[in-house]
């Protein structure tokens, strides 16, 4: 239920062995980032995410996106991945940048990590990585509730990811995490319109309006068939101030 298998293929990305296989195969190749790229994803960080943040990046993999962050003042990330494989290479990579740590984990079990101790957790296609694995929904929930528990009242769970409501929505807008959610849609990169199309341009920097039920209204036209979604999912909590000036964009 609330799977969509329809976008996984034969590889089970839930499963270290896979990733481990993965990253010794393809270790000349280089970096690689899901999705997006930081710049993209700046004026969204920059919203929500203070540079002072104590933030999680789950599922970081070998991508840059940390180090790219890094560089435009972020203080301190804390990098996990199922991957041993992964977290040798990018210690090695990193181990003169104070601001990076690295760590093997998996994402259904941070038990390492005491209750509240994120400002903010960003996820950039690991949710997607076990809904294409073998019992999607539980492990789904098993991460979720994790970075629920990891969230301090106030903190930010960004989710980028290629699921789009009907697919999404079902696993994080649930009272037990008590998220307030709001939804942003951005096209691939690269993406150019159609020759002839007469659409006007969308402004991706603005939320997107759901119902009430957290949907995509009937009559919402997506501008790329194949967009990115980002979910920014705000703990809700005593500490949680409308005023926060995480509602402000720096750009």
């Amino acid at each position: 239920m609330f799977t969509d298998e329809s976008a996984c293929n034969t590889y089970n990305y839930g499963d270290s062995v896979y990733w481990d296989a993965r990253y010794i195969h393809e270790a000349s190749a280089g970096s690689f980032d899901w999705y997006q790229r930081y710049h993209a994803l700046r004026p969204f960080l920059r919203k929500y995410v203070p540079t002072s943040s104590r933030i999680l990046m789950v599922g970081c993999g070998n991508a840059v996106m940390s180090e790219d962050m890094v560089k435009d003042g972020y203080e301190d990330i804390m990098n996990v991945d199922i991957s041993c494989v992964a977290i040798e290479m990018m210690r090695r990579k990193y181990e003169h940048v104070p601001q990076l740590k690295y760590l093997q984990m998996d994402v259904r079990d941070m038990g390492f990590f005491l209750d509240d101790s994120f400002d903010s957790v960003i996820d950039k296609g690991t949710l997607d990585s076990l809904m294409c694995g073998t019992d999607a929904p539980i492990s789904a929930s098993q991460m979720l509730g994790e970075v629920s528990r990891l969230l301090k009242p106030g903190g930010t769970y960004m989710l980028i990811t290629y699921g789009d409501p009907t697919v999404r929505m079902p696993h994080i807008n649930r009272p037990v995490y008590n998220w307030k959610i709001d939804l942003y849609i951005i096209p691939r990169p690269g993406f150019q319109k159609p020759p002839g199309s007469t659409s006007s341009p969308k402004s991706h920097l603005s939320p997107v309006r759901t119902t009430d039920k957290g949907m995509l209204p009937a009559d919402y036209v997506l501008e790329d068939p194949d967009s990115h979604y980002i979910y920014v999912c705000t703990k809700m909590g005593e500490s949680s101030d409308p005023s926060d000036p995480r509602l402000i964009f720096d750009q």
